[in-house]
């Protein structure tokens, strides 16, 4: 089982990554405000649903493989 979750936490992370930064040129290219995203630790993203949703489904891929690699590492 440890040798399907390590080969599967690479996909989980680069995948939700790709993801993540997918949903964020949807919102670039959405409302023009190229600014708001590289400024990211101030909230002025108005994420639409489908860009919300495509943004948390990316960051819980990355937060899984995270999970993955500190179980694979510390516990199994």
């Amino acid at each position: 089982m440890n040798y399907y979750l390590a080969a599967m936490e690479p996909f989980l992370f680069w995948g939700g990554l790709g993801i993540y930064i997918i949903s964020l040129a949807m919102y670039g290219t959405r409302s023009g405000d190229w600014k708001a995203i590289i400024r990211f630790w101030e909230p002025l993203l108005k994420l639409n649903p489908t860009e919300f949703r495509t943004n948390r489904i990316g960051l819980s891929g990355m937060i899984l493989a995270v999970v993955i690699r500190v179980y694979l590492n510390f516990l199994a």
